[in-house]
């Protein structure tokens, strides 16, 4: 007999944690398990990737009424007579408009999101909460399931939250899984009482996908100028990525006389921010912001150089990927950089300044022997991860 799955993400519009997901549910055994997905929002970059056996769970009525913009929420709800809700619904609003911490905002905004969300009439064998916070919330408040699993695909530490108002939620979960060594040390350190829990399964990337969709448009989608050096990095437009200091970076390599164009394909808060920076530095020439792209594969196969700029990460599956295509890599030293990037044998791990950035993409420009030695260890990588569904299967099939 199928088991009954449910995994709860908020959106697959865009990122790391959603892609993940999706790579998951392409590798899933549906002979085996039946799966439901619950999203807030039915509209993304990676709908159309979803696995056709994946039945995506219809929006609440009320909550489709609570998402709308502010006022014709408001207007809406007293026309269907739910009095009750416009409180929550101008209490979620002004916390997001007057309190600038995004991930305490989400964690305290749930007590009013979840007005608004009805209990799942469907009983699971396990529910999944695949994103930190808002995911995790619901599949604990709003799932009835024998088994539940939490999933952080990031440096807990580092994301600026409330600690107390998860050690609730933890306390509900059987399994808390995360996506690096690193990651789950930091975690067992911050929650001590929930270690036992802590499980790590890597993101799952597809090398022979990969390959295959990197070749999908023959043709040269950058119009290379002479003497062009194209760098790449792929993210969210937000200070998590510190793309503002791939932009100074930037600046000081054109500055050198390099002719760079550095692409970033991504979409987020900070647009309007680096769209000004590029403007300001006279960068629009050499600093790209290309927006979303369903299929990055191909800008990354002709790319020289990846660079990735973060703050902080858990794992990125954009880095994997990079490695998978064996283009030359350079990334900032946040805490988990080393469990991707062997410095100098696979990648060039630099400090976490533009100078710093600056200098390790100059000096892969300048060595040519460095640069064919990161791509020749890299081809002899193996780097596909599709074998981690195993893992899942393992924390589902245990005491059910």
């Amino acid at each position: 007999m199928k088991k009954n799955l449910l995994f709860v993400i908020p959106s697959l519009s865009a990122g790391g944690g959603e892609k993940s997901l999706v790579n998951l549910l392409s590798q899933i055994d549906y002979s085996q398990y039946d799966v439901d997905l619950f999203l807030l929002n039915h509209d993304g970059l990676f709908m159309e990737f979803l696995p056709e056996e994946v039945h995506v769970l219809s929006l609440p009525a009320a909550y489709k009424l609570f998402a709308l913009p502010l006022v014709e929420s408001i207007i809406q709800l007293v026309l269907t007579n739910r009095l009750s809700l416009i409180y929550s619904r101008m209490m979620f609003a002004f916390l997001n408009v007057f309190k600038k911490k995004i991930s305490i905002n989400e964690q305290y905004n749930w007590r009013y999101l979840a007005k608004s969300l009805e209990c799942l009439n469907k009983q699971y064998d396990v529910a999944i909460g695949f994103l930190e916070k808002t995911s995790t919330y619901i599949c604990v408040d709003k799932v009835s399931a024998v088994k539940k699993i939490g999933w952080i695909h990031t440096d807990y530490d580092k994301l600026g939250m409330d600690p107390g108002f998860d050690t609730e939620y933890f306390s509900k979960l059987d399994h808390i899984v995360t996506v690096s060594e690193e990651c789950a040390s930091i975690l067992r350190k911050r929650f001590p009482n929930h270690k036992h829990k802590i499980e790590v399964i890597y993101n799952i990337v597809s090398p022979r996908t990969i390959n295959h969709m990197a070749v999908h448009w023959n043709m040269d989608i950058y119009e290379r100028a002479t003497n062009e050096i194209i760098i790449l990095s792929i993210g969210r437009l937000n200070y998590e990525k510190d793309f503002a200091m791939a932009l100074e970076a930037c600046k000081k390599l054109v500055k050198k006389g390099y002719n760079i164009r550095w692409n970033i394909i991504g979409e987020g808060e900070e647009r309007e921010k680096l769209t000004n920076l590029i403007r300001i530095n006279r960068l629009e020439d050499h600093f790209k912001l290309l927006g979303l792209k369903a299929n990055p594969y191909p800008y990354l196969q002709q790319a020289d150089i990846y660079a990735q700029t973060s703050r902080f990460e858990g794992k990125s599956i954009a880095i994997d990927e990079a490695k998978i295509l064996n283009k030359p890599i350079v990334v900032t030293n946040f805490s988990t950089a080393k469990d991707q990037i062997d410095n100098g044998l696979n990648g060039l791990i630099v400090e976490m300044n533009a100078d710093a950035v600056a200098d390790g993409i100059e000096r892969l420009i300048k060595d040519k022997r460095l640069q064919g030695s990161l791509i020749s260890n890299l081809s002899q990588e193996s780097l596909g991860t599709e074998e981690e569904i195993h893992k899942l299967y393992a924390l589902i099939g245990n005491k059910l």
